[in-house]
């Protein structure tokens, strides 16, 4: 089950249904299944806050989404709206689920392949 929450701001415009069944299918193509996984939408304030107190490091992280975060990475690369964005971010975390990294020699380049491949099947 995929349950979508909001923390202190307004949930996105996404379809929640259609989103779910595109979650599936992203996963099963890793032969994964989804069990139960909460999305909380929330904003770099609070994201900065879930760091300090569970992962104690000071950076933006995809634990949590922040929309504050979708919305400047939308502006700054060429090519990415809104939502293209958001879902590129909800996509993410589903990737790691399934086994992909993006923080060692040549994984971010393999996460943008499986982000952009996730992104094409919506």
């Amino acid at each position: 089950m995929i349950s979508y929450q909001t923390d202190g701001i307004e949930m996105p415009a996404i379809k929640k249904r259609e989103t779910t069944e595109w979650i599936k299918a992203v996963a099963a193509t890793y032969n994964k299944r989804i069990g139960e996984i909460a999305y909380i939408f929330c904003s770099d304030e609070k994201i900065l806050e879930v760091n300090r107190q569970y992962l104690q490091h000071d950076y933006y992280t995809d634990l949590f989404i922040s929309l504050d975060t979708v919305r400047t990475n939308a502006e700054q690369f060429a090519g990415n709206d809104y939502e293209r964005e958001l879902y590129r971010v909800i996509i993410h975390g589903i990737l790691h689920l399934c086994g992909i990294n993006d923080k060692g020699p040549g994984e971010r380049e393999i996460m943008e392949a499986a982000e952009n491949k996730a992104l094409a099947m919506r």
